[in-house]
């Protein structure tokens, strides 16, 4: 069941609440995570990010919301340096467990990251749980972290543009129209989108899946 927090008069959104109760959400089911992921395909959105990034390889890749680690492993057996940020500190150590990647533990509204760094970002699964009052300042930060010309992929559960918690999860359900303004505001230039899973009907296509490349200063 959902509670929507779009309604009248609602209330300012208490951050600090929204990140610790959405990496608890993880925390304690971090096991259950792991098992129920462990074997999804997301070859797709691998090769989105990677087949646009045009630097001589290997690639340095900041794999934003890492989770166990399952995608630093394919970044790594492709031959590319790549490197995890994650929140939830049970995530933290199942990645610094099962691979031989440097871990960042950090908040997504709490970013720390080094300037023109990164070839490319993996954001699958990530960046919905970032309040639409933050995702301007997020953005921002992620396209700092970038070289020139690098590029940031994303995959959120599409929605209306509704927000709300579900099972002490907090997240934020975008539409394409809305996700662009959002992207472009921040500096991308869209390269690609596409629905998952391919194949399927527009209405049992949940997710939204696009490709941004860092716009010149």
């Amino acid at each position: 069941m959902w509670i929507y927090l779009r309604r009248m008069n609602r209330q300012p959104l208490d951050l600090e609440a929204v990140s610790a109760l959405t990496l608890e959400h993880y925390n304690q089911r971090a096991d259950e995570f792991r098992s129920g992921t462990r074997d999804h395909d997301v070859s797709q959105n691998i090769h989105a990010l990677l087949s646009h990034i045009e630097a001589e390889p290997p690639y340095t890749i900041l794999d934003l919301g890492c989770g166990p680690g399952r995608d630093l492993k394919t970044f790594t057996a492709l031959g590319h340096i790549a490197v995890g940020l994650e929140g939830a500190a049970r995530f933290v150590a199942m990645a610094r467990a099962e691979t031989a990647c440097e871990i960042w533990q950090q908040d997504f509204l709490k970013l720390d990251l080094p300037a023109a760094h990164f070839d490319g970002i993996f954001a699958n699964a990530s960046l919905f749980h970032v309040p639409v009052q933050e995702l301007p300042r997020v953005l921002r930060q992620l396209r700092a972290t970038l070289k020139r010309g690098g590029v940031l992929f994303s995959s959120n559960p599409r929605g209306a543009n509704e927000d709300g918690w579900k099972r002490g999860r907090y997240g934020v359900y975008h539409d394409l129209r809305a996700w662009r303004r959002h992207l472009t505001d921040a500096g991308f230039m869209e390269l690609e989108h596409y629905y998952r899973p391919s194949g399927l009907p527009r209405e049992q296509q949940p997710w939204l899946a696009s490709t941004w490349r860092k716009g010149a200063d």
